[in-house]
């Protein structure tokens, strides 16, 4: 597995250079550095929603509720600031990750105390979330006129040159780097995405460590749920719609195994920085952005051939060893 990471990673990250050379080919400014840094800046929520993914799929499981998570969360944040245009920021963004963590942790308890298959629990979630949506805002829009200046202006001010919003992706993958290499709980996901039974005997609770996973995951979706609404201004019942299959398209062309206990903080990231430069590029080269969805589908069914195909390597390698020892 150590291996077999870093090598993932360098294909992927010169498969982006040779997509933005080709692109540059055509458009020679969108490799410009400002341009790049507006693409990463697109690309932020993405990659912020792919990193509280990868931790649910390394354990096996899968969060299809995120998208739902972050437009209920925006909705809410944004009712509550025309409520209360006063409230500080800071308070807006603790009752978003807040209101997010608290999503995750009822699917986390679903799968953990029930036992219902993740993809059956956030399918429901998912749902679920969007109904709630439309009830508490009668179906109704909030607009950039009724949300207060300090509102939307948060995730554009700019730090040493970059928004918020981009700061947001960057401190998240430094934090989940952190996490995911020195942490118990790093080590314990991963234990329980390789094997939950041998997990078990090491005295890991994969019950547990799942709920966790979740919590974390529907953190991000709360956070990125205000930065979403406050960037575009706007709040609707279904904002980011389908915006699920994107992070996890990212995950799993990052590298990050369907069945569990293999990825990586660098490759969920680069996965989604090649969802978010293709998107860009799109209508640079006047191609139309309908065909995001089948490059996106082609690099999942690439991605996962080549998954299964090392699997079936390393399976052989293993039982040429078992061979030589006997």
């Amino acid at each position: 597995m150590s291996r077999l990471i870093p090598v993932r990673e360098t294909i992927l990250a010169a498969a982006i250079l040779v997509l933005l050379l080709l692109i540059s080919s055509r458009f020679a400014g969108f490799i410009a550095p400002s341009n790049l840094a507006n693409v990463f800046n697109d690309t932020a929520p993405l990659i912020i929603l792919a990193l509280g993914q990868m931790v649910v799929i390394l354990t096996r499981c899968i969060d299809l509720s995120v998208a739902a998570n972050l437009a209920l969360t925006g909705m809410v944040v944004a009712m509550i600031n025309v409520a209360m245009p006063g409230l500080p920021i800071p308070v807006i963004l603790a009752v978003a990750v807040l209101l997010g963590a608290v999503m995750g942790a009822v699917n986390g308890i679903l799968v953990w105390k029930l036992s219902i298959p993740p993809i059956v629990v956030t399918l429901g979630t998912m749902t679920i979330f969007r109904g709630i949506i439309f009830l508490i805002s009668d179906g109704k829009w909030v607009n950039s006129h009724e949300m207060s200046p300090a509102f939307t202006a948060f995730p554009r001010m700019e730090l040493l040159g970059l928004p918020v919003l981009s700061w947001a992706a960057i401190i998240t993958i430094i934090l989940f780097g952190i996490m995911m290499a020195r942490t118990q709980f790093g080590r314990s996901i991963f234990a329980v995405g390789g094997n939950p039974h041998a997990a078990v005997y090491t005295g890991i609770d994969v019950g547990r460590t799942q709920f966790w996973a979740f919590v974390v995951s529907g953190a991000l979706a709360g956070l990125t749920g205000y930065l979403w609404v406050s960037r575009f201004a706007v709040a609707y019942v279904d904002i980011a719609g389908g915006f699920e299959l994107e992070v996890v398209a990212a995950c799993v062309i990052g590298g990050i195994s369907i069945a569990g206990g293999i990825g990586s903080v660098g490759g969920a990231v680069l996965g989604a920085i090649f969802l978010g430069v293709v998107k860009n590029a799109l209508p640079v080269v006047n191609i139309s952005p309908f065909w995001q969805l089948a490059i996106s589908g082609s690099a999942i069914l690439i991605a996962v051939a080549f998954n299964s195909r090392s699997g079936r390597t390393k399976g052989r390698i293993i039982l040429k060893s078992a061979e030589a020892t006997q």
